[in-house]
């Protein structure tokens, strides 16, 4: 295994960006992507992989000496316009001719075939800092296609927008790996992706990593206490519902609702935000999880409707459906724990239904949200909230001194 970090100079262009963050493909840009000159490139981007309103392929392209072979786009596609679960076509990009290859189709990582000619994988995509968000999955089986051909991966480093200080949720049981949580960590993990594969290479997460080329190019200005506010960047939906910052806030705790007859707000330009159900009182609901007193948020009842939305979700759950619920409102961004916060609204909801087959129709995939079924167990047998977050205390602190190793900031 080959593990190597590095920081290229900005050089004199720094005066000309005033954000205080700079991602990794910002650094490079600035220049001219020299490290990768005489190279032909892979590049697994989607549309978040912007400097400055400019795309990575678009500099990547006009930069001296480097070749783009081949471009693949991870789940959304490379325009991040598919919604959840849909599959992509591969395709040619418009701007360059370049075969776009799809990992979010037939095939989950790059195949001999697309890997013909490609001299290096560079991997920038803005992640959220959940698990179950799938990008990180593709990263990972990506670096396992670039160990067995012998090809250098890159990863350009971006932020993590909940910051690199807040670690929660179960740290995900081998029992229940799959796409939506490929690797032992906890739900919320507080890594950047160019730590995370630090940590998927040094701890053995995936198989056939021993002998990767590993490269991570490092964020300038980014600190472990940053959220993604205090970055000065802009926010570029990473995936069609979840259209700004407040959504990737509260999205870690509120999609375990994904696995109920309740809607998660889909349907909605708000989604994650708000959760509701037919039977649902919004005034108890809200009054419930107020008295809890939970740090960095309140609760105010809601009614709403589900419809269509174009390019959001085009079939949300309950759509059409007048349903009741709560809005969360986030007061402290700082304080706020989006995975406690996520259990105790699915408590309140879980008890609040007429029964509990109305509510919890999809236990397989709350346990593939959660990484584990204790999650399940505590609701099933009436555990008090507080009692299952205290349950991951332990594999919190073990993971927190576990990735100590791997992290850059």
């Amino acid at each position: 295994m080959v593990v190597a970090f590095w920081i290229l100079s900005a050089g004199s262009a720094c005066a000309l960006w005033a954000q205080p963050v700079k991602t990794a493909a910002h650094v490079l840009a600035e220049s001219d992507f020299r490290a990768f000159a005489g190279e032909r490139v892979g590049l697994i981007v989607n549309h978040t992989a912007h400097v400055n309103g400019q795309h990575l392929i678009g500099l990547v392209d006009e930069a001296d000496g480097v070749e783009i072979a081949a471009i693949f786009g991870p789940e959304h596609g490379l325009r991040g316009t598919e919604e959840d679960g849909v599959e992509v076509a591969d395709g040619l990009d418009d701007q360059t001719g370049v075969p776009v290859y799809s990992l979010y189709g037939t095939a989950r990582r790059p195949t001999p075939d697309m890997l013909q000619g490609v001299d290096r994988l560079i991997f920038d995509i803005q992640d959220v800092g959940a698990r179950f968000y799938t990008f990180i999955s593709t990263m990972g089986l990506a670096m396992q296609a670039a160990a067995e051909h012998g090809i250098p991966f890159t990863v350009l480093d971006r932020p993590n927008p909940l910051g690199g200080n807040y670690v929660s949720g179960f740290v995900l049981e081998e029992a229940h790996r799959s796409f939506v949580g490929q690797y032992p960590i906890p739900i919320a993990h507080g890594m950047t992706v160019g730590e995370l594969a630090g940590m998927i290479v040094g701890e053995r997460f995936l198989p056939g990593l021993e002998a990767l080329e590993l490269e991570v190019v490092e964020l300038e200005g980014w600190e472990r206490s940053t959220q993604w506010p205090d970055t000065g960047l802009p926010w570029i939906p990473t995936s069609p519902n979840v259209p700004g910052f407040e959504t990737a806030l509260v999205y870690p705790g509120t999609c375990f609702f994904e696995a109920t007859a309740a809607s998660e707000g889909r349907g909605t330009y708000t989604p994650f935000t708000l959760v509701g159900a037919p039977w649902a009182d919004g005034q108890s609901l809200a009054d419930t999880l107020n008295a809890r007193d939970l740090k960095g948020i309140r609760f105010e009842a809601v009614r709403y409707t589900p419809r269509a939305i174009p390019r959001m979700d085009t079939n949300p759950k309950l759509q059409g459906q007048d349903v009741e619920g709560v809005r969360l409102v986030v007061t402290n961004r700082v304080t706020f724990q989006p995975v406690e916060t996520g259990i105790h609204v699915l408590y309140a909801f879980y008890n609040a239904a007429p029964r509990a087959e109305v509510f919890l129709t999809r236990p397989a995939w709350l346990a593939r949200l959660a990484g584990t079924t204790r999650l399940l167990h505590g609701l099933e047998s009436g555990i008090h909230p507080e009692e299952v977050i205290r349950g991951w205390e332990g594999e919190i602190a073990a993971f927190r001194k576990q990735r100590q190793a791997y992290l850059l900031y």
